[in-house]
């Protein structure tokens, strides 16, 4: 396996796991009262989108050649560690 797959599988998992993180937080926010529930479903509104950007980055990883992949993945690392933290804080903040 090359680290390009390797790193892809890696991102992959993340993604599901964010898929995972969402669904939670809609769950608990069908559950909540009014004001908690417009807020809940802000933030997986925003977490939604996020993770689609993300979604969107692993696609041009997934489609950069050997040599083009090592420059964007680079540049996503940032990006993916901002909605890592954005993921962390929502769950933080609706346990």
């Amino acid at each position: 396996m090359t680290d390009k797959e390797a790193y892809l599988q890696k991102m992959q998992a993340k993604l599901d796991e964010w898929d995972a993180n969402i669904n939670e937080l809609k769950a608990k926010a069908s559950g909540a009262n009014a004001d908690a529930q417009i807020e809940l479903n802000r933030q997986v509104d925003d977490l939604k989108s996020e993770r689609n950007d993300m979604k969107q980055k692993y696609e041009e990883l997934k489609d950069a050649g050997e040599d083009a992949w090592e420059d964007i993945r680079d540049g996503a690392e940032a990006a993916w560690d901002r909605v890592a933290l954005s993921f962390k804080n929502a769950k933080d903040r609706f346990k």
